[in-house]
């Protein structure tokens, strides 16, 4: 239609202009086009007679799959489709912008030695669900994560978990399987590390000694020279690793490629020290960028004692990515909202060295999750986190679904469609109890919405048949299956997942319109109708496995 529309355009009037079609309210028609009034602008003609001679020349050119067009107000157009266009355009698939296009999607990066947080989890969900709709769009994907195994953090961990253990080879083993009783808490490997490096925390704060050894620590992890500390440090960073690669599971989630700040630090550290005096430059014994030439801020890319920050160890991540993905054509990294200004300074310096690797390079961001009850510590006194969440969840579900196959798809629909039915950036609080109800705007009730269309052709015995013709309901059920690879191609063209959210809630009540008011089974229009039913389950079935969400056939 863009294309006839465009020809029409240049026969009739000589001209270019750009060609977009919208979706109108449905009584007004399937699509609406203002070009005329575009036309109008340019030309000094008046809309309204632009608007008729341009309808009745695509009323011929498309008279194949159009069944009406309408002139309305000043000069839009309103086209109807045919019965036998709008069922076909049921069928397409979203455009492949990206074909032959290889992607490279950064997220997650939960810090090892420190427990895995609900922003951690949210990033995860999130850059894997982005990630599912550029292969959508025909990209080659890369899932990386970025994680910091080297710093203060670590360090207060370090601290924790040898105060708090007895340390020496027989007991590496022991750890493997069993529970540790520390103050009165029995501390398992999903919470041990995150309580040990909160541990650590608080006396880096309370205690000078301690914070002194911190410190010390810290040194020692960098040098590598005491074997002690190296143990505690590689069995932690292990255990870490080992737990969020269960939660990643859990979610549907992996990744290609797993970074370490340990191995971009001297990488970005050689970086900063090559374009000293060109791009960086020393200030109080620190090597700085000044920002403000590019209206930004000045940013420490090596701080007085000669280590880098995680601007220069981001500069070295970027590097390793280009060396590691030689024919990626973008870099996407997404993380919280609040390193927006920090992301505008690194990409800033890079751009000054590797213009071309800056520009490939897009920074996402999301809010901040917080928890409708309120609480957001858990019972050893962390910051309530991934795990938390994901348990309370799991057990609520578990309450009301005795099926632990169903109970497992329904939970990680509650969390992640809560997640991703928000837009990309605003803050979320996360009800539990809304998240598993399978009323309303919910990731169960999708699940369900798709289960009972299933069981709907489960009980059918007539073979299903394409219709020729649509009644009222039956044709507003087809207009909304049509729109799902348009809605997928915003998605991907904003990289914004809740379009599809909006688009599969919509589309789920559209279809309990039609089923109220229309028999299927037993219906002297049942096989087309059954064909309709199928349509709609196998598109809500596409969407959901876009968000990374299973689609149970009962529930």
């Amino acid at each position: 239609m863009e294309q006839a529309i465009s020809s029409a355009v240049q026969t009739l009037f000589g001209i270019e202009v750009p060609i977009e079609l919208t979706r109108p309210d449905k009584t007004f028609g399937d699509y609406a086009t203002s070009v005329a009034l575009k036309v109008a602008t340019e030309l000094g003609h008046k809309p309204r007679q632009v608007a008729e001679t341009l309808s009745a020349q695509l009323g011929r050119d498309l008279a194949d799959f159009v069944s009406q067009i309408v002139v309305a107000g000043p000069g839009f157009i309103n086209i109807f489709l045919s019965d036998k266009a709008l069922l076909k355009l049921g069928l397409s698939k979203p455009s492949q912008v990206y074909e032959g296009q290889q992607i490279l999607v950064e997220f997650g990066d939960p810090n090892p030695l420190k427990a895995m947080h609900l922003g951690h989890l949210y990033t995860t969900i999130v850059g894997d669900t982005i990630a599912r709709l550029l292969e959508a769009a025909g990209a080659s994907v890369k899932r990386l994560s970025y994680h910091g195994d080297v710093g203060l953090h670590v360090a207060k961990a370090v601290w924790g978990i040898g105060e708090t253990i007895d340390w020496n080879p027989a007991r590496l083993k022991e750890l493997e399987s069993e529970e540790i009783e520390h103050d009165g808490l029995k501390l398992t490997l999903k919470t041990i590390i995150g309580y040990l490096y909160a541990k650590g925390a608080r006396a880096f704060e309370e205690e000078s000694t301690a914070a002194d050894r911190i410190k010390d620590i810290n040194k020692h992890i960098y040098e590598q020279d005491d074997p002690t500390i190296n143990a505690i440090y590689d069995w932690g960073v292990e255990r870490s690793f080992k737990y969020f690669d269960l939660i990643f599971t859990e979610l549907g989630v992996h990744f290609d490629k797993r970074y370490l700040e340990s191995q971009s630090s001297p990488v970005g550290l050689r970086f900063v020290q090559r374009h000293l005096g060109s791009v960086f430059e020393k200030s109080q014994g620190a090597i700085v960028y000044k920002g403000e030439k590019k209206g930004l801020h000045t940013r420490v890319f090596v701080n007085s004692a000669g280590l880098p920050t995680y601007e220069a160890k981001d500069l070295g991540l970027a590097e390793m990515k280009k060396s590691d993905f030689k024919a990626a054509d973008k870099s996407i990294i997404i993380t919280a909202n609040e390193q927006v200004e920090y992301f505008r300074v690194m990409l800033a310096a890079l751009s000054e060295f590797d213009a071309q690797l800056a520009a490939k390079s897009q920074h996402l961001t999301h809010g901040f999750i917080s928890l409708a009850t309120g609480k957001m510590s858990s019972r050893t006194g962390l910051v309530y986190g991934a795990q938390e969440l994901l348990d309370e969840t799991h057990k609520t579900v578990s309450q009301n679904y005795p099926n632990s196959k169903v109970a497992s798809a329904v939970y990680l629909a509650a969390i992640k469609y809560t997640f991703l039915k928000y837009r990309l950036g605003g803050d979320i609080v996360f009800d539990v109890q809304q998240s598993v109800a399978l009323e309303g705007n919910s990731g169960p009730y999708l699940q369900y919405a798709h289960a009972r269309a299933r069981s709907i052709l489960a009980k059918a015995s007539t073979p299903l048949a394409k219709p020729n013709d649509l009644m009222s309901e039956e044709r507003s059920l087809a207009l909304k299956i049509s729109e799902y690879s348009e809605v997928v191609d915003r998605s991907v063209q904003e990289l914004l997942p809740h379009h599809i959210c909006i688009y599969l809630y919509e589309l789920a009540q559209e279809f309990n319109h039609f089923y109220e008011h229309n028999r299927v089974i037993g219906d002297g229009r049942e096989a087309s109708r059954l064909s309709l039913v199928k349509s709609y389950a196998d598109t809500l079935k596409q969407g959901l496995e876009l968000l990374g969400i299973p689609s149970p056939e009962q529930m």
